[in-house]
């Protein structure tokens, strides 16, 4: 890890490569979504079968994010990085191939795979490269440049795919991330390499039985359970939003578009000054419980009818300014939490936590909508925002636990 006050230059230019990195994986979250109707007419689909796509894409990356935190602490994270990055290239590249509905079925559960290594090789190497008086505004980088992924990727293949047809936009997705790889590689070099692993030890069974305690143990179960709530809470207004904010406020179409577009802004705006933040003070939980606890407040008035039409878009985005504050104070609560030597296995298996709420809250969600009530989706988002505090009070609490028996 490192200690001691590095170049700002070379500092920036980490953020940025693996910054880049995670943008290229968020951009491949959202690249198949804006094509399903395409998808939908070429196959012959219900909208269903098009789900499914997404789902095993999210369960093959939260199965995976912990083997591949392992494979990080014992192999680096920069190999495991570019590997992963380069088997979900190939692997979008080839729906573009696909000929089969089954062959888009078996790419999303390898382009799952491919993007099970992100969270944990790109912290593991934020965490040992970058100055630790500026790995709050790191962390808060990094997920800015994922919601810059996301915002980029459903333009880049509707544009594409207008010009020529969808399978071109897969292909030239595909390849873009491919191009990233070889930025990686040509001015990666020593910036992205961590210190030399030691030589390899037999952990035999006595090893295993200590990750095992490690990863099950209170604490860290606990930042688990914040980034699964977290991630439902989020996923639920972005998935189911739009339509509750039509229902509710008796608003069209392109109203409440641009009210969800405010809050994915006022998320990345937040993140932004969240960095910052964390790096001011030692005290994350106060900030990451403040966030989520103001965001929940504000969904459920928001759910309630409380802010009226016209306030609904900035009410909607301060929401989404106070969730997004958090996220860089919760990668600085993983790492206080995080033994030396196992930042890649735990950050690992606790991010597997955002794939576990990201594919549960949507079909909860839609479950309960079947009863008609649309104010439940702010109402259900709330509530998981309100047990996220309860897991960083928890997080706390143990910390202080430990602390005091040292």
């Amino acid at each position: 890890m490192s200690t001691a006050l590095a170049p700002l230059g070379r500092d920036l230019k980490v953020m940025g490569l693996v910054g880049t990195a995670h943008a290229a994986s968020h951009f491949f979250h959202l690249v198949l979504p804006p094509l399903f109707p395409l998808l939908r007419t070429e196959f012959d689909l219900s909208y269903a079968a098009l789900g499914l796509l997404t789902a095993l894409f999210y369960g093959a990356s939260g199965i995976a994010q912990t083997i591949a935190g392992f494979l990080v602490d014992r192999f680096g994270a920069r190999r495991i990085l570019l590997g992963g990055l380069i088997l979900l290239s190939v692997s979008v590249t080839g729906y573009g191939f696909a000929t089969e509905f089954w062959m888009l079925l078996v790419l999303s559960v390898l382009a799952g795979l491919g993007n099970s290594v992100f969270h944990p090789a790109d912290l593991s190497i934020l965490t040992s490269k970058v100055s630790p008086s500026r790995l709050g505004r790191a962390y808060g980088a990094h997920a800015l440049c994922g919601y810059l992924g996301w915002a980029v990727a459903p333009g880049f293949v509707v544009a594409v795919a207008s010009l020529a047809d969808w399978r071109v936009a897969v292909i030239a997705a595909g390849l873009a991330g491919l191009a990233v790889v070889v930025l990686l590689v040509v001015w990666g070099g020593e910036d992205l390499a961590e210190a030399p692993a030691p030589p390899p030890v037999r952990r035999g069974t006595a090893g295993i039985l200590r990750d095992v305690r490690l990863l099950l143990s209170p604490t860290i179960l606990s930042c688990f359970a914040y980034f699964t709530f977290l991630s439902a809470a989020l996923v639920g207004v972005q998935t189911f939003g739009l339509t509750a904010m039509q229902v509710i406020y008796s608003v069209t179409l392109q109203h409440a578009t641009i009210a969800l577009t405010a809050f994915l802004v006022g998320g990345a705006a937040g993140i932004f000054v969240g960095g910052f933040a964390a790096d001011r003070t030692e005290r994350h939980d106060v900030i990451a419980m403040s966030g989520v606890m103001l965001s929940a407040v504000v969904l459920v008035a928001i759910g309630a009818e409380m802010t009226g039409g016209g306030l609904l878009v900035p009410a909607i985005a301060m929401a989404g300014f106070l969730s997004g504050t958090t996220s860089p104070s919760r990668d600085m609560l993983v790492r206080k939490a995080t033994p030396g030597g196992a930042t890649g296995r735990v950050f690992g298996f606790v991010y597997s936590g955002l794939d576990l709420g990201s594919s549960l809250m949507p079909l909860l969600l839609g479950w309960l909508l079947d009863g008609g009530d649309p104010r439940i989706v702010f109402h259900g988002c709330a509530v998981a925002m309100v047990i996220t505090m309860l897991t960083v009070f928890e997080v706390r609490r143990r910390g202080v636990i430990a602390a005091g028996r040292a």
